[in-house]
């Protein structure tokens, strides 16, 4: 194995890196910000922007790094997983708060949810994927990837439990991938008008 992959012989970080929530308050501040000044243009940008990266991060999860880490030798796949989890422990729920809520107050600014039926439906769809994916994400995949690391970072980690706990991961990250293609599919028709 490659020195460079190898597991560091010096104490590691925790698994909380709690310095990360200094980014999670700014970014809710921006998002306050936004709600509080009824911008119009800010608003959405901070719409768009959250949800470009919790889209591009989703399907890149889903679709490059689920299947990399699937293939990859055990100590390489726990060397990604120790280093993966501390990062998007904080960094996917507040992306989630940001563009759902975001987008909420846009959908009621822009009027679109006084929409009539069938437009409405658009709205409503994007209320399901969203709600979809936050109880996915945080009821699911959040603590499953905590779990993992936790058990990862002992000295002796236990494999058949970690495949266990494994075992449907992969598959709800391809799902969210899956409802993020989806969510764009709504929010293009939403974009170009209802």
């Amino acid at each position: 194995m490659d020195a460079s992959l190898a597991t560091p012989s010096g104490p590691r970080p925790g698994l909380v890196r709690w310095h990360y929530l200094w980014y999670v308050a700014g970014a809710l501040a921006v998002l306050v910000a936004a709600v509080l000044a009824g911008n119009l243009w800010l608003l959405d940008w901070v719409h768009v922007m959250s949800g470009v990266l919790w889209t591009g991060i989703d399907l890149f999860m889903g679709f490059v790094i689920g299947p990399i880490i699937r293939s990859v030798s055990i100590p390489v796949r726990r060397e990604i997983i120790v280093r993966l989890t501390p990062v998007t422990l904080f960094l996917m729920p507040t992306l989630s708060i940001l563009t759902s809520t975001a987008g909420w107050f846009l959908a009621v600014r822009m009027g679109y949810v006084q929409l009539p039926w069938p437009q409405f439906g658009w709205i409503a769809a994007a209320l399901v994927l969203v709600t979809l994916m936050t109880i996915q994400g945080l009821g699911y995949l959040l603590p499953t990837s905590v779990r993992v690391c936790l058990e990862l970072q002992k000295p002796e980690p236990d494999g058949p439990k970690i495949g266990r706990m494994m075992s449907r991961f992969y598959y709800v990250v391809a799902s969210q991938g899956l409802m993020q293609v989806a969510i764009i599919v709504v929010m293009a028709k939403l974009a170009t008008g209802v």
